[in-house]
């Protein structure tokens, strides 16, 4: 199955896609499941399935008003540096990297986010801005402490695309990389969520970044350095996941700053993150608006 959220009314929806409709789970299931992380925590895939069978849908898919596909999680934990060719072309780049002994995690917050067929922001104080294709996951069930990686698919409820954009200079301000991951406005994912159980092998999809067109970065989630299984490992060593928790698995070799000349992503660039069995999440390049910038919102 596949979930989207958006906005219908002036408030937050979420919906089921069937064919290029959607069905409003909101109107239907609000009461038992008023958003999306309450719908996963509580298991409403099969009454959700049982709708799709029965109904056509309410809205066309392409005239939505589209958010990222969990507006509100309960937290963001991203992965560095996950695959060979990244390392590579960052030691290459910046120097002192190497291939790290256990994931290298870091943290985004909600703000940050933005979804499918909106905007990545260009903040006024930065032109660097690059792209990341990663697979993310959503969690469905709570983890507790300490899950073993051959088990640790169970605890997932499905997969979307992500392009986890960032401020590189922000990034490199100091040996803390959050400023540069959390400017607002440039974490997209989408174009849905697929739920897990389409995606029985998430370990072996291909994933493509491209930007207006031409192909930046290509790769499988098969060269993945440390795999989704072994981060959930990592993670319940010292942090329990909960439902709608979200983890980006990192990116490939084949961002901005690391070729020469470097390239980053500008006003009229046209991103697109591509993985397999998932979709295409695609998003414009946007110059911060005014009233951002000037602090009135």
């Amino acid at each position: 199955m596949k979930l989207v959220s958006y906005t219908h009314g002036g408030e937050v929806h979420y919906g089921a896609l069937k064919g290029n409709r959607v069905i409003d789970l909101t109107s239907r299931l609000g009461a038992l499941y008023p958003d999306i992380v309450s719908f996963i925590a509580k298991s409403g895939l099969a009454i959700a399935r049982t709708l799709c069978e029965k109904e056509s849908g309410d809205f066309d898919y392409d005239a939505l008003d589209l958010l990222p596909v969990v507006p509100n999680p309960g937290k963001i934990l991203c992965v560095g540096l996950n695959y060979h060719d990244h390392v590579d072309e960052a030691n290459r780049t910046v120097g002192n990297r190497k291939v790290p002994d256990r994931p290298m995690m870091f943290a985004r917050w909600p703000e940050s986010l933005t979804g499918h067929k909106k905007p990545i922001l260009r903040p006024k104080v930065s032109s660097m801005l690059d792209w990341e294709a990663e697979m993310l996951v959503v969690i469905g069930k709570p983890t507790g402490r300490y899950v073993k990686a051959e088990n640790a698919l169970d605890f997932v409820f499905g997969y979307t695309c992500m392009n986890e954009a960032c401020l590189r200079d922000y990034q490199r301000h100091s040996s803390q990389i959050n400023p540069g991951k959390n400017f607002e406005q440039t974490g997209a994912n989408g174009p849905w969520l697929v739920t897990a159980d389409e995606i029985p092998d998430p370990m072996n999809l291909d994933i493509q970044m491209r930007l207006n067109g031409q192909v930046m970065q290509k790769a499988s989630t098969r060269e993945m350095i440390f795999s989704i299984q072994s981060t959930i490992e990592y993670i319940t060593e010292w942090m329990p996941l909960k439902p709608g928790d979200l983890i980006a698995t990192g990116t490939m070799g084949g961002v901005g700053f690391a070729r020469t000349p470097p390239i980053f992503m500008k006003p009229g660039d046209i991103a697109e993150i591509e993985i397999e069995k998932i979709g295409i999440l695609r998003n414009s390049i946007e110059d911060e608006p005014a009233d951002l910038a000037a602090g009135t919102r």
